[in-house]
């Protein structure tokens, strides 16, 4: 038997002992999060009517990290709902009264501060910072005690987006998992952005892109009741909407990652704002006249440059306040690498469309693609560089690629960041796909 062949084996053998693991892990990994009827692929947004009541649990549980760890964890969770990470999207919109309850079923005092909102009431109080008898501050905000909760609410003043996380002992509590995004929706109409006419976007191309990460002493300390030194504080892991690459294209709410329901792949059709053919008479059934959008949010502690190759993104607004001036006039500007500090969110607005017209009939591309033998195809290639078509394989190669679709590759561009515990091309990596125009065959 060949070295190499025995490598492969006992790596066979690796993975059976840690699928082994998964199935004894404690009970809430095999718990999982409510689907809620919501879209395989794209933003999940949790609602509940005009001005909404949200009862916020926060729990413990374990997540997946592309290594094969499983990963100690807090966070909140939707009353009466497993334990998930990150927190549940939580969709609102302007002029709302919002009322978030939070349950505490952990063992030391949590609370929730929400970052951007105006005349916060904890207990129908101001919401005050807490101190300790000698004067220490212990809370940014009004906590709720172990089995004990807290009732804070607030008015949705202005749209965007926002994070909310414990602002109790963040430095740990963040850190263990304790926030989510807040999307508060314009007066305008849930298809917008802000209340501007060109921050409208494609309702069903709305993505979420929640950055974090994990120091795994940190959380190991927590599980086994130990004292950590934050000044040890050293990220290992990296995670987009909770999970690392490859889970991060699997769908929202897929069966093998319980407790972290949320997606991170981008499926889109190509921008086309015309509503006739060329005749201009016939209805164009690929008409298509509005972007996506794109909600970047970080909680980490250290820059994360989100970098989608090949697209340029518009953004419009930063910390859930649109990019124009005074009287109004658009500020927004383009960007190619979405630069998120540490607690900003980012609104982008994004379209694909195929500038150069590549037609495999009349205007093929101006290159003289290599004889099979000389090229690797990957894992989503079609076997055509034409969207839509799908062309010849070499014999005994296969292909995830289902209609001739494009995969561009968006990833956090600190490279040392898209990794998990020194595992590369992991982490906070995603990929754009995009549809031919409609109508298609795609499933």
């Amino acid at each position: 038997m060949s070295t190499k062949m025995f490598k492969w084996m006992r790596l066979g053998v690796i993975m059976l002992l840690l699928a082994g693991m998964f199935s004894l892990a404690p009970e809430q990994q095999v718990q999982t999060a409510a689907a809620q009827n919501q879209p395989s692929v794209g933003m999940v947004c949790t609602t509940a009517g005009s001005n909404p009541t949200f009862t916020l649990a926060t729990q413990s549980g374990y997540i997946i990290l592309p290594d094969g760890n499983t990963m100690f964890m807090w966070g909140y969770s939707l009353g009466g709902q497993p334990f998930q990470h990150p927190g549940p999207v939580l969709c609102v919109n302007e002029g709302d009264t919002v009322t978030v309850i939070l349950q505490n079923n952990l063992a030391e005092d949590v609370s929730i501060v929400f970052p951007g909102q105006e005349g916060v009431l904890a207990n129908s109080a101001p919401a005050q910072p807490q101190f300790d008898g000698s004067g220490n501050l212990t809370s940014l905000t009004n906590v709720a005690p172990p089995g004990g909760s807290m009732t804070y609410s607030f008015v949705a003043s202005h749209p965007g987006s926002f994070i909310y996380e414990s602002g109790t002992h963040p430095e740990k509590q963040v850190r263990m998992g304790l926030f989510g995004a807040l999307i508060v929706r314009p007066a305008m109409g849930p298809d917008f952005v802000y209340n501007r006419a060109d921050s409208q976007f494609d309702s069903n191309e709305e993505f979420l892109v929640l950055l974090s990460e994990i120091d795994p002493y940190l959380n190991q300390a927590v599980e086994q009741g130990k004292i950590f030194n934050m000044n040890y504080y050293h990220p290992r892991y990296w995670l987009i909407n909770g999970r690392g690459f490859p889970d991060s294209i699997a769908d929202n709410f897929t069966s093998w990652l319980p407790n972290q329901p949320y997606g991170a792949l981008a499926r889109i059709h190509p921008w086309d704002p015309n509503p006739f053919l060329s005749d201009g008479v016939t209805p164009n059934p690929a008409y298509k006249p509005y972007p996506g959008a794109i909600h970047y949010l970080n909680v980490g502690t250290e820059d994360f440059p989100f970098h989608p190759h090949g697209n340029n993104g518009l953004v419009i607004g930063r910390d859930g306040q649109p990019l124009e001036g005074p009287a109004g006039e658009d500020l927004s500007f383009e960007k190619f690498d979405i630069n998120i500090g540490p607690g900003q969110t980012w609104d982008v607005i994004f379209k694909w469309y195929d500038a150069e017209g590549y037609n495999e009939a009349n205007n093929p591309v101006p290159i003289t693609i290599p004889d099979p033998a000389n090229m690797t195809y990957g894992m989503f290639y079609s076997g055509s560089p034409y969207l839509g078509v799908m062309g010849p394989m070499p014999v005994g190669m296969s292909t995830l690629n289902q209609c001739g679709e494009f995969y561009i590759i968006s990833h956090n561009h600190a490279l040392y960041q898209i990794t998990s515990w020194g595992v590369t091309m992991s982490g906070p990596i995603t990929y754009l796909r995009i549809d031919p125009p409609l109508p298609n065959m795609c499933p």
